[in-house]
């Protein structure tokens, strides 16, 4: 196995053109198939609606604009602008927005590779 030299330097991460998906979303760095060492980024947004999903990584999103809900193992937050909230790997996150919010979402990574359940979203 040949072993590979971390990048020196600023790494810039830019919208991709891939297709959006959920609530938008837009993936700065998408992650590989299987495993990952690095932090994922994406850019998303809810409208009057939810979203469940459960990670074999951690979720940290920092609330750009409008007002996030996150429940996780029964306790519940609202978080705004300049916030950050962090839902555990390995539990199911509630997110939802009862009007607008936008957010920068990092996935912690994920060096197994294991797969993400199918999630789930709702309307308000």
């Amino acid at each position: 196995m040949t072993e590979q030299t971390p990048p020196r330097g600023p790494i810039v991460y830019r919208p991709s053109s891939l297709p959006a998906g959920r609530g938008g979303t837009v993936w700065l760095n998408k992650p590989a198939e299987a495993a990952w060492t690095e932090p994922v980024f994406t850019q998303w947004e809810l409208r009057s609606s939810g979203w469940e999903d459960r990670h074999p990584h951690s979720e940290t999103n920092v609330v750009l604009e409008g007002e996030l809900h996150v429940e996780c193992e029964g306790v519940e937050v609202v978080c705004g602008p300049g916030e950050v909230v962090t839902v555990p790997a390995e539990v199911t996150g509630r997110y939802w927005a009862p009007d607008y919010a936008r957010m920068i979402s990092i996935y912690g990574p994920n060096p197994t590779g294991a797969p993400t359940p199918p999630g789930r979203t709702w309307s308000l």
